[in-house]
């Protein structure tokens, strides 16, 4: 399918439309608030009507189903020197700073990284939930990230992972989920904001109705930032007539795409 890219807007079309990297590029929008592009305003669930089950009877400590989101990053607390010199050096592919050539992580088919994992709207997010565990499992990139309900603490020292680790409680309705335990090799967002292995997430997410869910994040990182990070929010959508799909980003693809249209694109050869 790849071999006869150049000329033939078919064959890029099906390359958008199999590659997770290459749609997200032309999924991802712009503007948000504060200072931050958007992760991907576009995509399935955009535009749809409300739903006439809202108001159906739900419980709200069962997040079980296939939901789409939106959110908002909120506004960028001032970086410490190292941070800010790391995101100087970023070169994102995916916001207004971007370069055709540029240093993103995902561009390698690297993991993603959470929260920048959740704030690609255009695609779905599975909850997968027994009464000892809340699974999100994310259609981009087709990745999982366990949340813990069985009391355990948070651990001191985990080691470090791309999603890092999460236990969650209940206050009331709320679902409280605190995250430590990431390498810092992930971005926050597309446009390159880092993070340290001292980052810590806490996340409350309320279930407000039968087919919404609100979650606001708050962001801790002294190695990273001055201040925590405030501001971030989404909601969840549920849509029960959306299927999760297999969405890998297969290296191979990503270096054949990038031999054949982004070299090309960024040096005009």
């Amino acid at each position: 399918m790849r071999n006869h890219i150049a000329g033939s807007i078919v064959v890029l079309a099906a390359i958008i439309a199999c590659c997770p990297v290459t749609r997200a590029q032309t999924e991802a929008g712009q503007g948000r608030g504060g200072d931050q592009p958007a992760e991907g305003n576009q995509g399935r669930g955009r535009g749809q009507a409300p739903s006439p089950t809202a108001n159906l009877p739900f419980d709200p400590h069962d997040f079980s189903g296939v939901w789409t989101g939106r959110g908002n990053m909120g506004k960028t607390p001032p970086m410490t020197p190292s941070a800010q010199a790391r995101y100087d050096a970023a070169k994102p592919g995916l916001s207004a700073r971007g370069e055709p050539l540029g240093n993103d992580p995902m561009m390698m088919c690297d993991p993603v990284g959470y929260p920048r994992i959740a704030f690609y709207n255009a695609y779905p997010m599975e909850f997968l939930q027994t009464k000892d565990r809340l699974v999100e499992f994310f259609d981009y990139f087709y990745v999982h990230r366990t949340i813990y309900l069985d009391g355990r603490p948070l651990p001191a020292d985990p080691d470090p992972t791309w999603y890092g680790y999460s236990v969650g409680h209940w206050d009331g309705n709320t679902l409280v989920v605190e995250t430590n335990g990431f390498n810092e090799r992930s971005w926050v967002d597309n446009d390159g904001h880092p993070h340290s292995d001292e980052m810590k997430l806490e996340e409350r997410f309320q279930r407000v109705d039968h087919d919404t869910i609100q979650a606001t994040m708050t962001l801790t990182d002294p190695k990273a930032y001055m201040a925590p990070w405030v501001g971030m929010k989404s909601t969840w959508t549920l849509t029960t007539k959306l299927a999760m799909r297999e969405d890998v980003c297969v290296p191979s693809d990503e270096e054949k795409y990038k031999e054949e249209m982004r070299v090309p694109a960024a040096t005009g050869k």
